[in-house]
């Protein structure tokens, strides 16, 4: 006879624990809270940043010395661009590299050096933003006045063509000699009238007027190479004046490609120039002699065409 195997005794149900809809609760919780931070981290971020992208914008110019590039910079690392300063030794050099593509701006020139660039090589740089007028001083180590310059004396001048006839426009102002037609922007030593003029000029490169105050009567210096050899603007014993409108193509401006003349973060730059902090410093630099400008970007491409006009009208 068989016996059959005792039955399988039936285990009871196991009690459920409380411990996993804890933790699900518990994770819910955190993700609501991460979500919650995270909003708040995107709204407070500056809108320029483009949800945290940095923008790195390289800048050519021959005063990278100046102090308002620091507070520039750090205006501008505040909305997302990092600001890359690259100088160059004179004049000539920052145009082609912006044309180039080594840099993405420039800010060094006046609008008719800029008209004179584009005529002279065939590019298309544009001004994207106005930025200041800086007259343009007669400096001299042996006189303390214009009225001392003897008949006979030597003064440098720069001799790149826009400043070299801004140069003489301003000797004519003093006095000191006189051109051809009473000049225009696009003089040149040849149009000095010499039996009606008190002085010669001596045209070298513009970095190079300061140091020629040793050796002649006197100097037309730029702002920026006066700064730089620690001459005080307010030395200067004659100046154009700034706020005339003959001073309008000497509106000194930020440049780019006309590719780029719509580039959000480019004009973003030209606007945080033009805030309180930058300013301040640049007329502190400048000995309070620059003057502020700002220009709609369509006025100075009107101001850049109409000298590209007489430029080309002149050859």
């Amino acid at each position: 006879m068989s016996v059959s195997p005792p039955p399988t005794p039936t285990l009871p149900d196991k009690p459920k624990s409380k411990t996993g809809w804890i933790v699900g609760i518990a994770v819910a919780v955190v993700a609501v809270i991460v979500a919650v931070v995270l909003l708040l981290v995107n709204l407070s971020a500056p809108a320029s940043s483009d949800a945290g992208k940095r923008a790195t914008v390289t800048i050519g110019t021959t005063e990278k010395a100046s102090p308002y590039w620091a507070v520039l910079t750090k205006a501008a690392a505040k909305e997302g661009i990092d600001i890359r300063v690259v100088n160059f030794g004179d004049y000539t050099q920052a145009n082609p590299a912006l044309n180039s593509g080594q840099i993405d701006l420039n800010l060094f020139q006046h609008l008719q050096f800029l008209a004179d660039y584009d005529v002279s090589t065939g590019q298309n740089l544009v001004p994207i933003g106005s930025t200041l007028v800086v007259p343009l001083p007669l400096y001299s180590d042996k006189y303390t006045s214009v009225a001392e310059i003897p008949q006979g004396a030597t003064i440098a001048i720069p001799n790149d063509a826009t400043n070299q006839a801004r140069a003489l426009l301003v000797l004519q102002k003093a006095g000191l000699l006189t051109l051809k037609d009473g000049g225009n922007t696009l003089a040149t030593p040849a149009d000095i009238v010499a039996d009606r003029s008190r002085v010669s000029v001596i045209p070298v490169d513009a970095a190079q007027t300061a140091p020629a105050l040793t050796s002649a009567d006197g100097a037309i210096i730029n702002n920026n190479f006066a700064l730089t050899a620690g001459i005080d603007p307010k030395s200067a014993i004659f100046q154009d004046d700034p706020k005339s409108a003959t001073a309008e193509p000497y509106i000194n401006a930020f440049v780019a490609r006309a590719a780029d003349k719509d580039n959000k973060t480019y004009l973003k730059i030209v606007q945080l120039y033009h805030t309180k902090a930058v300013q301040d410093a640049v007329l502190a630099e400048s000995k309070n002699t620059a003057v502020i400008v700002e220009r709609p970007q369509a006025d100075l491409q009107k101001i850049v065409d109409g000298l590209a006009a007489t430029i080309k009208a002149s050859k």
